[in-house]
């Protein structure tokens, strides 16, 4: 609106041989702004569902956002952006000028925390990347100016839609934060029982059961090297007593997510994906039992497991798959949503395949 009123004073006396085409010129500005506004929206829309998965990675927002295997960060990612813009134009009725507000706050808000970083990282690597004063200097002249504007709007609307900018985003970060609060709690519980399962000391071996390529292996889908993992493996020993010979450890590394941080975090994600594994394998041949570790990396995390779990199955024929999750005393609609995901989308991808999965639960009070 404001972009209109200022061409069409500009555009006005526009002439050329005694016509007056200020007012043909005005709709091509126009036309073409919103065609720009457009492109913004889209940039919006392809580049949300990517921040949501780096947000998930560091459990600031719910651990699904980082699986592409449901296109939750492509196809829903972009219905959940598009239906809260919706529920935004319905809460405000459609008041152009709390909307303007609304952009406006927020868009500086996303500028000032983008050059922040920026800042951050021109800093960080000072001496290692080429003209680096020179990029921080300009990165630090834009943050400058985009908190000014910040704040300036944040002071000059106050009253006229920066209250509501405030809440919604607010609403927003309390709700990350509150999503950060529970996983926290929750590893905190699950590093008690590390203490428990993993920081025993083992035994060194001296020589390694040997594994039986062709007979059947109990194969286990694991992260890291936790207690999760143990207490399955323990589990399943204890419920299927001498039945597998072979212990199969497979992981997955999401590269994606790892990607948006840089190439130098994909090759430590492999080192520590690798590392992890042999812990495991190091953990069963110190009681006596033959086990591998293999893992894949991939943009689709649940894609990749099946397609390993193809591989384990040609080597190790007649093999069950086991994996480990959570279950809560007290489960309610913030759990589900936070957990128990990747397990089940693993296990109706190997039942549609006719491969058996078994998923052995661990109990955990989300409360505590």
């Amino acid at each position: 609106t404001l972009n209109a009123v200022v061409f069409s004073s500009i555009l006005s006396s526009w002439q050329w041989g005694g016509v007056n085409f200020g007012h043909s010129a005005l709709v091509v500005t126009l036309v073409l702004e919103a065609a720009l506004l457009f492109v913004a929206a889209n940039i919006g829309f392809s580049g949300g569902p990517a921040t949501l998965a780096s947000m998930a990675a560091d459990h600031l927002a719910p651990h699904r956002f980082s699986q592409l295997s449901d296109r939750l960060v492509t196809k829903n990612g972009v219905l959940l952006m598009g239906m809260a813009a919706l529920a935004v134009l319905l809460w405000t009725d459609g008041r152009l000028d709390l909307l303007v507000v609304l952009y406006s706050i927020n868009v500086f808000l996303t500028f000032s925390l983008t050059l922040l970083g920026l800042c951050v990282y021109w800093w960080r690597n000072r001496g290692v990347e080429p003209a680096w004063a020179w990029r921080l200097a300009f990165t630090l002249v834009g943050l400058v100016a985009t908190s000014v504007i910040l704040v300036v709007t944040l002071v000059q609307k106050f009253h006229e839609g920066g209250t509501t900018a405030i809440f919604a985003t607010g609403v927003v970060a309390a709700f990350s934060w509150l999503v950060w609060r529970h996983y926290l709690k929750i590893q905190q519980q699950l590093g008690a029982l590390d203490r428990v399962l993993v920081d025993l000391p083992l035994p060194e071996v001296r020589s390694a059961p040997v594994l039986l390529e062709g007979d059947p292996a109990a194969v286990f889908f694991v992260s890291n090297y936790r207690g999760v993992g143990i207490h399955t493996l323990l589990n399943v020993q204890r419920l299927f007593p001498g039945r597998f010979k072979n212990f199969v450890f497979l992981s997955v590394g999401e590269m994606e997510v790892a990607h948006m941080k840089g190439d130098r975090e994909i090759s430590e994600l492999q080192a520590r994906v690798d590392t992890e594994l042999q812990k495991y394998v190091k953990f069963c041949n110190a009681h006596g039992m033959a086990a591998a570790g293999f893992a894949a990396f991939g943009a689709d995390p649940v894609e990749t497991a099946v397609k390993l779990a193809d591989e384990t199955l040609q080597r190790f024929p007649g093999s069950v798959f086991f994996a480990g999750t959570l279950v809560f005393r007290d489960e309610n609609w913030f759990t589900r949503l936070l957990h128990n995901h990747t397990a089940l989308a693993i296990q109706r991808q190997l039942h549609l395949k006719g491969m058996p999965l078994v998923i052995m639960p661990m109990q955990v009070d989300a409360s505590s």
